[in-house]
């Protein structure tokens, strides 16, 4: 029974050490991930394979060869990949090794002040916007009716689409994982008949996307630059910076910046 208690107690700490290590090398290829060092480890990859197949086959030079460059190999990367290793060394100091994975707060964080910064731009002059925020339900089909874009989210980006009398700027922006998606895409209608009568194709346009998904879309109106945000069949108007930058960090998860904007309710403000 002691045996059994034992070998049981082993096998756990072999599956603990192989989670471990998985884990870590994992982390490790998303810390690299969209870097020179990728190229860099296809690199290591051949040099092994060609190590083991000198071996198989007795290739006595070759394996000799690849043993050489395997063993000063190790030091030419610590030369040639310095920034990398004390990025890595920063972050695991930082205790952000084992947190969000590729920086995806941190990219979260910029997309939002993209969005707000964009939007009060555009309020400021004027300038009409429709922009749909993709979250779980799958928008492909709305994509497909605008032209692909699949540039990384930047105000300067977002507010140069809108720019009027551009081929982009009728229609709505789709935006999913810090990515602008699409531009000037087809969003439905809603036929909602408690929709103000003031109100134009964009806000109605981004009433009937939040009917049919869980898209958080935002509008500027081109008329009074006024913005407006919409989500499961609300239309919430006459947001503020602050305001905005509350409802997007509470419905979109990127954290709340103060207690309050926790405390944000869809049901409150209504078509006023």
């Amino acid at each position: 029974m002691l045996d059994g208690g034992f070998e049981f107690l082993d096998l756990f700490l072999i599956a603990i050490d192989i989670a471990l290590v998985w884990f870590v090398v994992y982390k490790l290829i998303m810390l690299i991930q969209g870097t020179k060092a990728v190229q860099l480890l296809k690199g290591i990859f051949i040099v092994l394979a060609i190590w083991l197949l000198s071996n198989l086959f007795g290739l006595t030079t070759l394996r000799w060869l690849m043993s050489q460059a395997i063993t000063w190999g190790f030091l030419g990367i610590i030369i040639l990949f310095q920034p990398e290793l004390r990025r890595a060394l920063e972050q695991l100091g930082r205790g952000s090794f084992f947190s969000r994975t590729g920086g995806e707060e941190e990219d979260g964080e910029k997309s939002l002040q993209a969005i707000i910064k964009s939007c009060n731009y555009m309020a400021k002059r004027r300038i009409g916007a429709l922009i749909t925020i993709e979250r779980e339900t799958g928008m492909g089909d709305y994509v497909e009716t605008g032209i692909p874009v699949g540039g990384h989210l930047t105000s300067e980006l977002l507010t140069n689409i809108f720019i009027p009398n551009t081929p982009l700027h009728d229609g709505a922006v789709i935006l999913k994982e810090n990515k602008i998606v699409a531009a000037a895409c087809y969003l439905p209608l809603s036929e909602s008949p408690f929709i103000s009568k003031e109100l134009g194709t964009r806000h109605r346009a981004a009433m009937g996307i939040s009917e049919v998904t869980d898209a958080v879309t935002i509008v500027v109106s081109e008329e009074t630059g006024a913005i407006s945000c919409t989500k499961n069949g609300e239309l919430h108007r006459q947001l503020d910076q602050e305001t905005l930058e509350d409802i997007l960090r509470s419905e979109l998860d990127f954290g709340a910046k103060n207690p309050a904007s926790k405390s944000w309710n869809w049901r409150g403000k209504k078509n006023g």
